[in-house]
């Protein structure tokens, strides 16, 4: 095998170029084999082969600096920076990560995990470089779904200004995890289509390619180029910013792709270049349902069905279904996704109330702000967000929500730990960012009931109001525990005497196993479902701390700003106050790994809550 022959960076140079497709189909096989066991990002990363083959042969690494936006398509570039072996433990706890890593190598430049980044931080790059009088080349590699975000605009309006050699280069495959939206994707559309725009582009060039012509007359027919450019393609969006644009070029077209780089080094300035690659390539499952296969769980190869079926629903489905009928009752009610209809459940609302559903693209400051116009003009708005997204948007639902007091519920998934996507995505500090916001109000469910009642509760509410919730199966114990939610009540679920586990929302779960183990050693152990981490019922908390010697918090989320800081706070100001532990995630970022092993390494598992418990009491 080629791939075998690629044990470090640069090695790519030594293949011939009439076996760069023999390679570029040996790395899908390896991916769709290694990702079929392991899970992981797919569709993206078929579809970026021969583009990161075309970088790597066109740049000197690690010398040459290549910036990843998001950074789940950089499977390639792992492989060809001699990362091989690390695909057998690729996203597990201690093993390779599923994005760029400074630490994991030299030729990751960057650390990248959000969206609409990689400009920003690739123009930095160049603009360290010119200061420091170095002579290397930036890329930084941007997604048209990640040109829906703001930041991306920012970025290339600065980029502009630049006097040296700084190359974007956009991979446009007309899809981000769900489908495009927008004016952008209309107008990469239309590039798309535009022949006779790439007929004239051609003839260009090889005008410039085979006359040997002086300065003055190249720069003249740049310049009929350019204008061509305006006259076939109306608008010209990059080059009307101040960016050369060159493309758009065949995004699995290695020898083509490695010519437009070659020309887009020579520019004194910055850069675009537009390519068009396929998402899911040479995988037909990925390639006929790319959403699907954005983030994989492990699957049969042959049908690219999932591996594990699944049995039970999970909190995202509960919302789902839950939303479908809220909005049959009330057509006020609107909701809101940033480009992750299926990852939030809002794909079945989508159906059924086109009127009513809006995806904003991968903009969640907009999607914020835009969600407090709605509530302004008198409807009720839903904005369905990942916990690590939302954060994001703060200053938008500070200045936008929550001062003016607008009645928007934030429905946070995949709050608390995720898993294998690793630091960008832990969604473990929402309750943190949000607490501080005056106005602002939390929830949290103990299980799929009680998120149906609480999104219940939101939704009627006259005010701001979040509800975080899970990543996975809904617990469904506890089913005869459901008293009607009442605002800033928390509730007894067994109410004993001196040991009280108060605990916020997945940790309710967590909270019965502790509780049992301790029981079984013959300790009295109550737990009370806080319910609201925004306000927190003092009352409930008074009550206890009469009757128990120690009350333990238990939340998924930092300590810091969290809910046993508020807890604390409170019970300090007692004249008698009983003795707390605070059981929360460290105040840190947290690696990619398994769910359960990674509770149990930032010790929020019931064995090691039980352990420290008995120590106190002991």
């Amino acid at each position: 095998m080629i791939l075998e022959t690629i044990e470090k960076e640069n090695d790519i140079k030594k293949v011939a170029p009439e076996k760069w497709n023999i390679l570029a189909d040996e790395i899908r096989e390896f991916l769709i084999e290694k990702i079929s066991v392991t899970g992981g990002h797919l569709g993206s990363n078929l579809g970026a082969v021969e583009l990161t083959m075309a970088l790597h042969l066109s740049l000197d690494l690690p010398n040459d600096k290549i910036v990843w936006d998001v950074g789940h398509q950089s499977y390639t570039h792992k492989l060809l920076t001699g990362r091989r072996a690390g695909f057998e433990n690729l996203r597990k706890y201690g093993g390779m990560s599923g994005f760029p890593k400074r630490k994991e190598s030299d030729c990751d430049c960057f650390d990248t995990g959000h969206s609409s980044t990689s400009i920003s931080a690739g123009l930095g790059l160049a603009k360290a470089r010119d200061i420091m009088n170095q002579d290397h080349t930036i890329v930084s590699v941007i997604g048209d779904g990640s040109l829906t975000g703001g930041m991306a605009y920012e970025a290339m309006n600065n980029a502009a200004r630049s006097k040296s050699n700084f190359i974007i280069v956009l991979n446009d495959n007309n899809m981000s995890i769900s489908e495009n939206v927008g004016g952008v994707s209309k107008y990469l559309n239309n590039i798309r289509t535009a022949d006779k725009y790439l007929d004239i582009k051609e003839g260009i060039y090889n005008t410039l390619k085979d006359k040997k012509m002086a300065d003055p007359i190249v720069e003249s027919i740049r310049r009929a180029k350019s204008s061509v450019k305006r006259l076939v393609i109306p608008g010209m969006l990059f080059e009307d910013m101040g960016l050369t644009y060159l493309g758009p070029v065949d995004g699995h077209n290695i020898s083509d792709m490695i010519r437009v780089f070659k020309e887009a080094k020579r520019c004194k300035s910055a850069v675009l270049v537009h390519v068009m690659t396929q998402k899911g390539k040479g995988f037909l499952p990925a390639e006929r349902h790319p959403a699907r296969f954005h983030g994989a769980e492990p699957f049969d190869i042959e049908t690219g069905l999932p591996s594990h079926k699944k049995e039970k629903s999970n909190y995202t489905d509960v919302f789902s279904t839950v939303m479908c009928k809220l909005g049959d009752r009330n057509e006020k009610l609107v909701a809101i996704t940033a480009a992750m209809p299926d990852g939030t459940g809002l794909k079945r609302f989508r159906n059924m109330y086109p009127d009513r559903f809006f995806d904003v693209g991968i903009a969640e400051e907009h999607a914020v702000t835009f969600a407090a116009g709605l509530a302004a003009g008198g409807l009720k708005p839903v904005v369905a967000i990942y916990s690590s997204f939302l954060q994001r948007a703060y200053d938008q639902i500070l200045h936008d929500v929550c001062i003016q007091n607008l009645p928007v519920v934030f429905a946070i998934d995949r709050a608390g730990l995720v898993g294998s996507d690793g630091e960008t995505h832990q969604g473990i500090f929402d309750l943190s960012y949000l607490s501080s916001i005056p106005n602002m109000y939390i929830m949290a469910p103990k299980n799929k009931w009680e998120l149906s009642d609480m999104l219940k509760f939101a939704v009627g509410f006259e005010g701001p109001i979040a509800i975080r919730y899970p990543r996975g199966e809904a617990y469904d114990g506890l089913k005869e525990y459901r008293e009607p939610i009442r605002f800033g009540r928390a509730e007894w679920l067994y109410q004993e005497k001196d040991i009280v586990l108060v605990a916020v929302g997945s940790m309710v779960k967590t909270a019965l196993g502790v509780r049992e183990t301790l029981k079984a050693k013959g300790y009295n152990c109550s737990i009370i479902n806080a319910r609201f981490v925004k306000p927190i019922d003092t009352e409930i908390l008074y009550q206890a701390s009469k009757t128990h010697s120690l009350i333990v918090t238990m939340e998924e989320n930092v300590a810091s700003g969290g809910f046993g800081e508020k807890v604390r706070e409170y019970l300090d100001q007692l004249v008698e106050k009983p003795q707390i532990l605070n059981i929360t995630l460290p105040d840190d970022y947290v690696e990619h790994g398994n769910v359960d092993i990674l509770r149990k390494e930032v010790g929020i598992d019931a064995e090691t809550i039980q352990n420290r418990i008995e120590a106190l009491v002991k």
